[in-house]
C-alpha cells in the first residue's frame, strides 16, 4: 500500500508482519544481501527492479552489517533453490530470523514507473491481515524521511577497534603495508563493514566512534585521517555531525575524507544546503565524472548537494553525476579534505573509484612529511 492509494498484492515472504517506511528501488542486478544489510537503508521498503531474487542464498561473508537494515523488501520473484557453494541459508529464511517482511509476485516494472514519476513515497507490506484501509491511515501518518536523523539509530553504541578485514569477504585488491598503519578515525553515521575492510587495505588503522562524538573525542585519539560515513536519512538532522564538521575543518592541514551521507555532511559545514532527490540514486551503475575520466559507481541516497550554495572559492566540485548532473564530489582548495556522494568501496558494485582510499591515504603520507 503506497500513501497515494496504490494496492499491488503478492505473497509473502520473509517475516509475517506489517512494515511501513519509504518505498525505494535499486537497479543493481547482483548484491542484495549487501543492499539489505547495509545501514543507509534503514527505514526503507526497498523494491528490486532485476526480477528474481534470492538465487545465490545468503552467507556471513556477504553483510555490511550484523543484521538486515531495511525494513520491508519487494521482489517480482523469489528463486525457489539457492544456488551457490557460498549459501549458508535461503533468502527467505534469512529475512524470516530477522523479522523482515518480504513481498514477491507484484508487478515491480510498474512500481518502479510509478515511484519514477511521482517519487518515492511512504508505503507499507503487511501480511499480518492488517485491513487495506488501515494499512493506508498508518501510512499516511508515517513520518517523511525529509528531517529525519536516522544515523542517530544505526550508529554504534561504542567506539571500537578495525584493524583487520573482515578474512572470508576481504578483497585484496591494492593492499598497502606503511611502516607505520596510519590512524584514522571514523565517524560511524552507519558504516558499512567494505568501507572498514577498504581503509584497512590502504593501510589505516581505525578508531570507530558514535555519530555523537564531539571534535574533543576526535582529536583525543590523535587522528592522521579522519573519515565521515556512509548513512540514513536526512543529512541537515544530523546537527551534532555538522557541528564536528565544521571543526574537523578547523583543524590545520588535517586529512578528512566524507563519503555519501560523509560527503553531504561536509558540505553542509561548509556552508552548501541539502534537498531531497525525487527518487534517489541506487544502483551499481551511475556514470560520474571530471573532465577527460568517467567512473562507473555504485549509489545509494535519496538526498544530494545544491551545487550553487558551496562557496566556490573555497569549494571545487570534482565529481558530476553525469545522469542529473548533481554534486558527485567536492573537494577544498587549499585543505587536505574531499567527499564524494557514490561508493568507492562499491560492495556491491563496480571497482572504478577504489582509487580514492588511496588518495585519503596519500594526504595522510604527505601530511607525516
Amino acid at each position: 500500500m503506497l500513501a497515494d492509494g496504490t494496492l499491488l498484492r503478492g505473497e509473502a515472504f520473509g517475516a509475517i508482519g506489517t512494515a511501513i517506511g519509504e518505498v525505494v528501488f535499486n537497479t543493481g542486478m547482483t548484491g542484495y544481501q549487501e543492499v539489505m544489510t547495509d545501514p543507509s537503508y534503514s527505514g526503507q521498503l526497498v523494491t528490486f527492479t532485476y526480477p528474481e531474487l534470492g538465487n545465490t542464498g545468503v552467507n556471513a561473508a556477504d553483510q555490511e552489517a550484523d543484521h538486515p537494515h531495511v525494513r520491508g523488501v519487494i521482489a517480482r520473484q523469489l528463486a525457489p533453490v539457492a544456488s551457490s557453494w557460498r549459501a549458508e541459508s535461503d533468502l527467505s529464511a534469512w529475512l524470516q530470523s530477522h523479522g523482515v517482511v518480504g513481498i514477491r509476485g507484484v508487478d515491480t516494472r510498474a512500481l518502479v514507473r510509478h515511484l519514477r514519476e511521482g517519487g518515492a513515497i511512504n508505503g507499507a507490506i503487511s501480511s499480518d491481515g492488517t485491513s487495506p484501509q488501515e494499512l493506508l491511515n498508518q501510512v499516511v501518518a508515517a513520518p517523511s524521511m525529509q528531517g529525519l536523523d536516522l544515523a542517530s539509530t544505526v550508529t554504534t553504541p561504542e567506539p571500537y577497534t578495525w584493524d583487520q578485514p573482515c578474512v572470508a569477504a576481504f578483497d585484496t585488491r591494492m593492499q598497502v603495508n606503511p611502516e607505520r598503519p596510519y590512524r584514522v578515525v571514523a565517524i560511524d553515521f552507519g558504516i558499512k563493514r567494505a568501507i572498514l575492510d577498504r581503509l584497512v587495505a590502504h593501510g589505516c588503522v581505525v578508531t570507530v566512534l558514535p555519530a555523537t562524538a564531539s571534535l574533543e573525542q576526535v582529536l583525543s585519539h590523535d587522528p592522521e585521517g579522519v573519515f565521515l560515513s556512509n548513512g540514513p536519512g536526512d543529512p541537515a538532522a544530523v546537527t551534532t555531525g555538522v557541528e564536528l564538521a565544521r571543526g574537523l575543518l578547523q583543524q590545520p592541514n588535517l586529512p578528512v575524507f566524507g563519503i555519501c551521507m560523509g560527503h553531504q555532511i561536509l558540505a553542509l559545514a561548509l556552508g552548501g544546503r541539502s534537498f531531497k532527490l525525487g527518487y534517489g540514486h541506487r544502483g551499481l551503475n551511475h556514470p560520474c565524472g571530471s573532465p577527460g575520466q568517467v567512473e562507473i559507481t555504485s549509489q545509494n541516497h535519496g538526498f544530494a548537494i545544491e551545487a550553487d550554495s558551496l562557496p566556490a572559492d573555497r569549494v571545487e566540485i570534482t565529481h558530476l553525476n553525469l545522469n542529473d548532473r548533481t554534486v558527485a564530489a567536492l573537494a577544498l582548495r587549499d585543505q587536505p579534505v574531499f567527499g564524494i556522494q557514490y561508493h568507492p568501496e562499491a560492495s556491491p558494485g563496480p571497482h572504478d573509484a577504489d582509487h580514492h582510499f588511496a588518495r585519503f591515504a596519500t594526504l595522510m603520507a604527505e601530511r607525516r612529511g
